[in-house]
């Protein structure tokens, strides 16, 4: 039988454990990728450790999160990864090189290795044949470490691409065809693996934009072929000896296989609050449109903006819509600067932010009470935009530059012009001039750290009876965003007791008061949630924060991959209903308990909890290898990898 692509490259770098399907395995990192939301907990994490150096091929570290610099907190913790990267040999992107997963993929991704990045869009990376995973902070400080990362060995799914994309049609509208096939759960474990004859005319920009967004299906990365496609592209970047080619076996087989011609896909949207709200465009045509963003990690290539600027190019932002601009990378802004695309845009009327992620994270551009904002970002969250009542859209370069002139929803095919013809270049402009690469004697290096950055905090051991209040009771597919928000809160991510003070304030702002009066009474707290509870961004302060408020468990009625993940990694232990409908039965303020809790995970039996108030028992299940059961008893991996 043949293998997967998928396959052939985890085994290449299998180092623990036996590729089957559903089994924990263990794979050596050649590449790492933080920036600034994710970074400073992740070094900070990786001092404790211990070492003098980073272990991987290549670590990059990028500021390109928080580059609205109000307060010093953002530029303390800017200068502490510039020094902190020196002292381990990491090579960092200066603010304004660049989005993280754009620049990697220009400059550093390469097609057959693993890439690990502390951000849940780091699966970019599979456009160019990577196997690339978004992880929390302390599993990419551990992969720096030399440490393996874990992971259950994947089902792959085939997704088998025919046809060719029609004019006005573009990678986001496949990718949201993606998504409304699979939607945002029940694809944990899964890897999405691309292939047949469609392949062939997908430009490796176009394919990072599918598999950034495969992140919001809940897969653990997706990957397309390293090809004559992934060849030009590493050649127009100066980097043609990094190609080789990359394919799976004609008789691999699979999971799953799903058939996709793309030559039947249309303009397709993303209605609020979730990005598996999918409809055609066309059905949604006349929706008054007050603001349209352009760019982000996900739609922001040279060959997305430039037919922006060509569809824009001679006409007018509409009067009643604000139109901003944030390209991926450096390199892409001096390439429509030079070619005269930028200076169409800004003609037209477009504003021009940094090329940071900016209001994707909620970082500026937040939207007017209840407006509608079209964006060609990957996330709609409710109240990720910064305004809570927001009613935000995801959409193609093409439909968000057709909103921009009509100022209403409108099918890009409807405007009555000819569809651009946009040639990518031989070769693309290339300048590193704003990569620090750390210094050859790194032991001189001054480590600066701010009055903003706190010490690391550690769980204490798993007790023997746990004994807990419902401090929270949540709904289906809660967030990281609903648990700890981004946008301006994220200059307190160095900070743990401060950051905890904003958890859940989007859906309760009491949330805190709460939790901290039954940490101050010696007693546990417990997190009930719904289904796909800690979907979105990778940010493990969404456990982290939790921790530090005396969160031992949080059960729901099933988790996300990255977020179970942190949970365990921070010794909070994600338990799952045995029987959905006690969730019912819940509710928040209960007093639970639930005895000879360690001894019952170390034999890996069902553990029953009583909720004491209500006076009923149920039982509760866990997904724990032997590995992650010494993790959660010994109060999280920290624990056991100092020894304290």
């Amino acid at each position: 039988m043949g293998k997967s692509l998928t396959q052939k490259i985890l085994e290449d770098h299998l180092i623990v454990g036996k590729y089957e399907s559903g089994n924990e395995i263990g794979i050596k990192i050649d590449q790492t990728l933080t920036h600034d939301a994710t970074g400073t907990m992740a070094y900070l994490q990786l001092e404790a450790m211990g070492g003098d150096r980073v272990k991987t091929e290549h670590s990059v570290n990028f500021i390109d999160h928080n580059t609205l610099q109000i307060g010093f907190e953002n530029a303390d913790d800017h200068r502490y990864l510039q020094t902190i990267t020196a002292k381990y040999g990491v090579d960092l992107s200066r603010a304004g090189n660049g989005i993280c997963h754009q620049v990697h993929l220009e400059r550093f991704g390469i097609p057959g290795t693993t890439l690990l990045g502390a951000d849940s869009h780091s699966p970019s990376g599979g456009g160019i044949g990577q196997i690339a995973i978004g992880a929390g902070g302390l599993d990419v400080a551990l992969a720096m470490a030399g440490e393996p990362f874990y992971l259950i060995c994947p089902d792959v799914v085939k997704i088998n691409l025919k046809g060719k994309l029609k004019p006005w049609v573009s990678a986001k509208d496949v990718v949201l065809k993606v998504l409304e096939i699979f939607s945002t759960r029940g694809n944990v474990a899964c890897i999405f693996e691309y292939g047949g004859p469609g392949v062939s005319a997908l430009s490796v920009p176009e394919r990072a934009t599918i598999t950034n967004m495969g992140a919001e299906c809940g897969v653990t990365t997706s990957i397309f072929p390293s090809d004559y496609q992934t060849r030009k592209f590493l050649i127009a970047q100066g980097r043609e000896q990094d190609w080789v080619e990359l394919n799976a076996d004609s008789s691999a087989e699979y999971q799953k296989v799903m058939n996709l011609d793309i030559s039947e896909i249309e303009p397709m949207i993303a209605t609020p609050h979730s990005p598996d709200n999918v409809k055609k465009v066309k059905d949604m045509t006349g929706l008054v449109v007050d603001q349209v963003c352009i760019g982000s990690c996900t739609n922001s290539s040279f060959r997305d903006l430039m037919i922006v600027a060509e569809i824009l190019k001679g006409k007018a932002v509409h009067p009643k819509v604000s139109c901003v601009l944030a390209p991926g990378s450096r390199q892409v802004l001096s390439m429509i600067a030079i070619n005269g695309a930028l200076a169409k845009l800004i003609k037209a009327g477009v504003r021009l932010q940094e090329s940071t992620c900016g209001f994707c994270i909620g970082n500026g551009q937040s939207p007017a009470s209840a407006a509608v904002s079209l964006r060609t970002s990957n996330r709609n969250y409710k109240g990720r935009s910064g305004t809570l009542n927001a009613q935000i859209y995801l959409v193609s370069p093409e439909t968000a530059a057709a909103a921009v002139i009509t100022g209403k929803i409108t099918d890009p095919r409807d405007l009555g012009i000819k569809f651009p013809t946009i040639r990518l270049p031989k070769k693309f402009f290339i300048d590193d001039s704003m990569i620090i690469k750390p210094p050859k004697d790194r032991s001189s290096v001054r480590v600066v750290i701010g009055p903003n950055i706190g010490e690391i905090i550690k769980n204490e051991q798993m007790p023997e009876e746990l004994k807990a209040t419902v401090a929270i009771k949540v709904g289906d597919k809660i967030t990281t965003d609903h648990i700890i928000p981004g946008g301006a809160r994220m200059k307190y991510r160095s900070n743990i007791p401060e950051y905890s003070k904003y958890l859940f304030e989007t859906i309760d702002p009491n949330f805190y008061e709460r939790a901290k009066k039954t940490k101050e009474e010696n007693h546990s707290n417990v997190i009930v949630g719904g289904i796909s509870y800690g979907q979105g961004s990778s940010r493990e302060h969404a456990a982290l924060c939790p921790m530090f408020m005396g969160v031992k468990a949080v059960i729901a009625k099933s988790f996300e991959r990255i977020h179970a993940d942190n949970l365990i990694n921070f010794g909070i232990l994600p338990l799952t209903f045995n029987n959905e409908s006690d969730y019912d039965k819940v509710g928040q303020g209960d007093q639970l308990e639930i005895h000879d809790i360690k001894n019952l995970i170390m034999k890996g039996e069902f553990l029953k909890v009583k909720d004491v108030t209500k006076g009923f028992e149920f039982e509760v299940t866990y997904k724990l290898s032997e590995r992650q059961k010494m993790i959660v008893l010994a109060g999280g991996t920290l624990n056991l990898v100092t020894g304290k």
